[in-house]
Parts: structure tokens; sequence; C-alpha cells
């Protein structure tokens, strides 16, 4: 498959060893099913970046999941192409494209990390539409952004009919409140942090739970962010269970916080 203009704009490139790797475990888990259920399990790592270190990664984690999963790395800066091709091998190839996502078939798993931070947020509607519409029957799409070292990271699962999940991932002990993620919200939620939002809300929520859950700072800093995220799920649809929590993760319906009227999603 061939485009003459690949869709989307740059990245600022930014990438680091081990910086996508609580998305990625995450991933591993939620759509290892769906890997192993398939003839042909391909996943796409859209933006990789100057270097491609976290597509290898992508390819390790996710065939811990299913040992022939392929992965195709599409970067629209075909300098970055060049450069990466000396990594190809079995089950590895890297591909010049954007948002239209030049490869054949319907991938499983479309990985967009730090890739929507630079658009504007009127126009994130347009690229999900777009990246879903690529997916296979029981794809994913997961899009979202962290630091550059990879210690907070923020994610939003989508099907192939939209959005379906908030996932809000840590290094604990990095970690002095819940509301410390919201730098690394997504486009779709970031301005949205503000009162009278969902986002904002759940935030202001987890952090009253995360201070009522202080005593169990003795016990550690998992310990405190298992009670606080129990405590949280009394007034929240959580979408995991306390396997994910001890991993430094919480997962939200996103229903329960998308933005609210007059946005574009």
């Amino acid at each position: 498959m061939t485009h003459s203009r690949p869709v989307g704009t740059p990245t600022r490139g930014t990438t680091n060893t081990n910086r996508l790797r609580r998305m990625d475990r995450w991933i591993a888990a939620v759509q290892g099913p769906a890997l192993r259920r398939s003839d042909h399990p391909l996943a796409v790592d859209l933006g990789y970046g100057a270097a491609p270190w976290t597509t290898l990664e992508l390819l390790r984690r996710l065939r811990t999941a299913d040992p022939r999963c392929a992965v195709v790395g599409i970067e629209i800066a075909p300098e970055r192409v060049e450069a990466a091709r000396p990594y190809e091998r079995e089950g590895l190839a890297f591909r010049h494209g954007g948002f239209e996502v030049p490869v054949a078939g319907r991938p499983l798993l479309i990985r967009a990390a730090n890739v929507l931070r630079q658009y504007d947020e009127d126009q994130v509607r347009a690229v999900w539409e777009r990246l879903c519409g690529r997916l296979a029957p029981e794809g994913l799409l997961v899009e979202g952004t962290c630091d550059e070292i990879g210690r907070r990271h923020v994610w939003v699962a989508l099907g192939p009919s939209g959005p379906r999940t908030v996932t809000f991932a840590t290094r604990l002990g990095s970690l002095d409140r819940p509301s410390d993620l919201a730098e690394r919200l997504p486009k779709a939620l970031i301005h949205r942090n503000v009162p009278g939002e969902p986002v904002h809300a759940f935030l202001r929520d987890f952090d009253r739970a995360w201070a009522a859950a202080a005593p169990y700072a003795s016990l550690g800093a998992r310990q405190r962010w298992i009670r606080a995220v129990r405590e949280l799920g009394a007034d929240w649809p959580l979408a995991d269970d306390h396997r994910r929590w001890r991993q430094g993760e919480v997962t939200v319906e996103w229903a329960a916080l998308a933005p609210g009227p007059g946005a574009t999603f």
C-alpha cells in the first residue's frame, strides 16, 4: 500500500528507551487475547520518533502475549524511516506514512504515543476517526502522552466505534498526589481539566481519596494507591481491578470523563 502524501505533521521526535513501558505492559495484558485469536496479529507504532527504540520494545513486549505478533513502525519524516531500516528483521518493518496507516490489512493495535499533543483539540476527533477506521474488528487504538522518562502516562483506548476507557499510570514513588498526572492528559482532555468538566472532578476526587488513604503510606505507596483507587471506585466507573492497580494504574470508562457540552468529542 503506497500513498504519495502522508497525512499529518512530524513530531519533535523525542524518544528514550523504556519510555513507553507502562503503556506497552497494559496493551500486552488487555489486547493479548485478541492478538492470540488472530491469524495475523499485526500492530502499528505510529509516530515512533527520531529513533526506533520504542518500536523494538513494543515488538518484544507484544511477543510475550503472542510470539507471532508483527509490528510496523510508521513515521512521517522520511529520514527517520531510513535511519530505522537497519533494525528491520522478521516481524519488524518500518514505513513512511502518517494517519492513513500504510499497511496491508487492518491492524489489531495502533499505538500513537506523544503524537497528538501538537495538534489543536478540535483536530483530535477527525484523527481518532481516521485511525479507528483502519482497525480490525477486535482492534484497539491507544493514544496518549507520557513524560520523557516514562514515569507518568495517561492514554485513551478506542475501538473501531470510538473511545472506551482512559488509563492513568505512574511510577508510584514519583507521585505526590494523583492530580500530578494532569500534565500528561492527552489532547482530548488536557484543556478540559477545569472546574465543571468531568476530568477535573475525577482528579479532585482522586486527590481526596489519596489524602484519606494517607495512613496506608506506612505500608508503601502501592498500598496507598490501591486503597485510594478502591475508594474512588465507589463514585466512578472503573474498568479494571486490583491486578492492574498494583501496577500503579487505574482505568476509567471514557463516558465518565468525556468532555462536557460544546466539546468536539
